[in-house]
């Protein structure tokens, strides 16, 4: 097994799918994961035989859920003795607050916690590969953000106006502190860990909240948003891009390092963030 092997969450549509086309074309092992295991299966089928490559496999799972991740992650395992990138693309907004079966806010388990608990479940196998890339799907939406360490599970914001937008912008936030954080502990290894901001891509995504925002963001998308295309290549580019090789804790943008928030670099709130990610993860073992 010479290619090189990615797992990208989220892959079944949007720019986690245009990411995959693109690898999946240069002759990668793909493993993509998503909660429609119908729909999952269609792509891989479709994607294998677009891009002529028959190492592309689905792996079906509702990243809300630590259950899933864990279980998901021990397939992975199983399945590849190396992982070359991991692209946590996965992620949503919820305009009502909802909570998961397992008692957590849906912003935070599927935006956060699933980044921080499927990324260092599978550290072992990055760290087999002779260099690996960690790449997480954050957002310019975490500008003006901050993450209010007494509220993780919404109750408060929820209650506010536009509350599902401050929740999303925190989670975004989250992906970035996490990847600071992240590439810290990994120093002196040979995995990187990089953030980036996709652009605002033309796709599905917010559609299933209906109402008002669904109309804001669709006439928003029409008037501004950028092709899937063009939102796949920073994550493309950070996936496999050689300028980017040994290229870690950074926040990317149309391809290149930019500054993100000075909330986003406080250190001790990211190791604060480090520590109630674990709480949090730890119950589900």
């Amino acid at each position: 097994m010479n290619q090189k092997i990615c797992v990208i969450t989220g892959a079944t549509d949007g720019v986690g799918l245009e990411t995959a086309r693109t690898l999946g074309k240069d002759g990668w092992t793909l493993a993509l994961v998503a909660r429609n295991a119908q729909k999952g299966e269609r792509i891989a089928t479709e994607l294998r035989a677009e891009c002529g490559n028959e190492d592309i496999t689905f792996k079906q799972a509702d990243l809300s859920l630590q259950k899933d991740v864990r279980r998901v992650a021990g397939e992975l395992a199983d399945s590849y003795p190396r992982i070359d990138v991991l692209i946590n693309n996965a992620g949503a907004i919820f305009w009502k607050r909802k909570q998961t079966a397992e008692g957590f806010e849906a912003t935070l388990a599927l935006n956060h916690l699933n980044y921080f608990l499927l990324t260092n479940l599978l550290l072992d196998r990055l760290k087999a590969a002779p260099s690996a890339r960690i790449v997480n799907v954050a957002s310019r939406a975490h500008v003006g953000a901050s993450v209010d360490f007494d509220d993780m599970d919404g109750t408060a914001v929820y209650k506010r106006c536009m509350g599902g937008w401050i929740a999303y912008q925190r989670s975004k936030l989250q992906n970035i502190m996490f990847t600071y954080a992240l590439a810290r502990r990994l120093e002196g290894t040979n995995v990187t860990a990089n953030a980036l901001h996709p652009g605002f891509v033309k796709t599905r995504f917010g559609k299933d909240n209906g109402g008002a925002f669904a109309v804001i963001l669709n006439i928003g998308m029409r008037v501004s948003a950028i092709s899937v295309q063009k939102g796949a290549e920073t994550q493309t580019y950070l996936a496999r891009s050689p300028e980017v090789e040994g290229v870690s804790g950074k926040y990317f943008s149309e391809c290149r390092a930019v500054t993100s928030t000075k909330q986003s670099m406080d250190e001790a709130a990211q190791e604060r963030l480090w520590a109630m990610s674990e709480d949090m993860t730890r119950g589900s073992q």
